[in-house]
């Protein structure tokens, strides 16, 4: 055991189950529905999914044990300084993917590990490089794998991402939605912060 605490994540994607199930670390999942991810519009795009993250736990710190840790997450796509959420509909994943056809973007995931009494942040950011796609390759993904619940309108870990990923700059399992290397090494430490 890397941690006395009993492991909760606060997140129903299938993606971060399996990347921290694959930690070897026991854990539940707890999810908490229709927290406010907003953020301020002045708030510099680096320190977004930090601060959403960080907006998720305190909607779970009053109702935790005292021997509970919650994991909470938010990932975010950024192209030069415009930050890409998910898509409501096919146009709008096809417009994105067009944006970020060719071109390097930005995968910036920020973490929250909280306890009653203690917590602490980090972001984790990657490069990725795509291809430029035709008309034919964005509408296919989009078709057939429907990203409409995906930041960027695309999984890394899906056929645009074997098809189109020339770079990559950073974790990949960053970029799936949760840095669980550099989690693990945060909870390696967490009580000695």
């Amino acid at each position: 055991m890397i941690t006395p605490y009993h492991i909760i994540l606060a997140s129903n994607s299938p993606r971060r189950k399996e990347l921290l199930a694959g930690l070897d670390i026991p854990f539940d999942v707890r999810v908490i529905d229709g927290i406010d991810e907003s953020y301020p519009d002045d708030l510099a795009t680096h320190g977004i999914a930090q601060y959403i993250s960080q907006k998720k736990a305190a909607a779970y710190r009053l109702s935790m044990a005292s021997d509970e840790l919650v994991i909470t997450a938010d990932t975010i796509v950024v192209l030069g300084t415009h930050v890409m959420g998910k898509p409501h509909d096919a146009a709008e994943a096809q417009a994105m993917l067009r944006e970020l056809s060719g071109r390097t973007h930005q995968v910036i995931t920020g973490v929250t590990l909280t306890t009653t009494d203690r917590q602490t942040s980090f972001s984790v950011i990657t490069d990725v490089t795509f291809k430029a796609f035709t008309d034919d390759e964005i509408n296919y993904y989009v078709s057939n794998y429907r990203p409409f619940d995906k930041a960027g309108a695309y999984g890394i870990q899906e056929w645009i991402g074997h098809i189109g990923v020339t770079a990559l700059n950073g974790s990949y399992f960053n970029v799936m939605g949760l840095p669980v290397q550099r989690i693990y090494e945060a909870l390696k430490t967490f009580n000695t912060i």
